[in-house]
């Protein structure tokens, strides 16, 4: 293993701390920092940004970004240099969420047809707040809450975007599964976990950005692909 480079540690530290202060000492903070869609009351234009450094949960959530961040990132960002590693890191987190939200879109647009304007309104209005207390509308107005209301966070689509920027630097490169243990090349098993996703995501709803993660895969493969075009 090659020793942690300078932005990929502190892109953990950042991580780290944020996750921390945010769960530990300000929790009424989670409303800032979270990817709210857009039609929510809850969002905020600053929540792109904000959500890519805050997490559901230390472990698996956080340790498994973080752990992918350094594996793969390091390597890169001793290849590419800091500015252009950041651009690619921080443009796949942009389109991880740009993606998660087309995703919603069109989900939204299928389920708008069998609520009335006032049921909408009230998902709107008091959707979130029947989320935290455990109660539900019932049929279809539940699915227009989960994705109106239901947030992004995690750096997972950042990564996604690292992960396939190194598949596609070193596409030979042997990577060890854990289970099962197997070695694979990177251009086998790093596309092989965006098809995952995408299997994932179209399988339902199972509380994870499958979506995000797959846009994020999708702009670093791109960048990497066309970073001799970029003067970084």
């Amino acid at each position: 293993m090659i020793p942690v480079s300078p932005l990929v540690k502190n892109l953990i530290i950042i991580n780290l701390i944020v996750y921390f202060a945010v769960t530990l000492l300000f929790p009424n903070w989670l409303l800032y920092f979270e990817a709210f869609y857009p039609a929510s009351i809850y969002f905020r234009p600053v929540q792109l940004v904000t959500h890519m450094f805050m997490h559901g949960s230390l472990i698996p959530h956080l340790f498994f970004n973080m752990f992918m961040l350094y594996m793969f990132g390091s390597t890169l960002e001793y290849l590419w240099g800091q500015k252009f590693f950041l651009f690619v890191y921080l443009a796949s987190g942009f389109g991880a969420i740009a993606f998660h939200f087309f995703v919603k879109y069109i989900a939204l647009q299928y389920y708008m047809h069998d609520i009335t304007p006032e049921m909408y309104e009230e998902i709107i209005n008091n959707g979130r707040v029947m989320l935290m207390h455990g109660k539900y509308f019932g049929g279809v107005a539940d699915k227009i809450n989960m994705i109106v209301n239901v947030p992004a966070v995690g750096a997972s689509g950042a990564v996604y975007g690292i992960l396939a920027g190194f598949g596609t630097q070193f596409p030979r490169r042997l990577l060890m599964l854990i289970f099962p243990p197997v070695a694979l090349e990177a251009r086998i098993l790093i596309p092989g976990l965006v098809i995952l996703e995408l299997f994932l995501g179209l399988g339902g709803s199972d509380g994870v950005a499958h979506f995000a993660h797959i846009g994020g895969a999708v702009v670093g493969f791109v960048l990497t692909k066309y970073r001799y075009k970029f003067n970084m």
